[in-house]
């Protein structure tokens, strides 16, 4: 139960950190046709999750309730691109680069395709 209630606390925290600096940038990017704010929010959130992962690793400085609260719900409900971030790094950092490089492509072109087949098939024209 208690991890429940740090994953779930997190979790808000971390959405509603996206959903105000979403609407921020929006500010100030609202004739932008790139998606700026989506954007910040992902590259921000792969800096954080990589210090985050660097105190861990360099300095232990973590429990696995703290972790488990800032990775899992901080940074899930922020992005979940940086939990992609970071598996990616950790490939790499394995040396597993051909491991990396199809995880990178799978999850790009998986995931986009898996979106467009979900609209398409709620639009009703999934042969189109």
């Amino acid at each position: 139960m208690n991890q429940l209630i740090l994953v779930g606390v997190g979790g808000a925290i971390g959405s509603v950190a996206r959903w105000k600096l979403g609407a921020l940038v929006q500010c100030y990017a609202v004739d932008w046709k790139f998606p700026l704010g989506t954007f910040l929010i992902n590259v921000l959130g792969c800096l954080i999750a990589g210090v985050l992962a660097g105190l861990t690793t360099k300095l232990g400085m973590f429990t696995a309730e703290t972790r488990l609260f800032l990775f899992t719900g901080l940074m899930g409900g922020f992005t979940t691109f940086s939990a992609f971030g970071l598996e990616t790094v950790t490939l790499l950092r394995r040396a597993e680069y051909s491991m990396a490089v199809l995880y990178v492509l799978l999850s790009v072109m998986c995931g986009v395709g898996a979106l467009w087949l979900g609209w398409r098939l709620i639009r009703g024209d999934a042969a189109a």
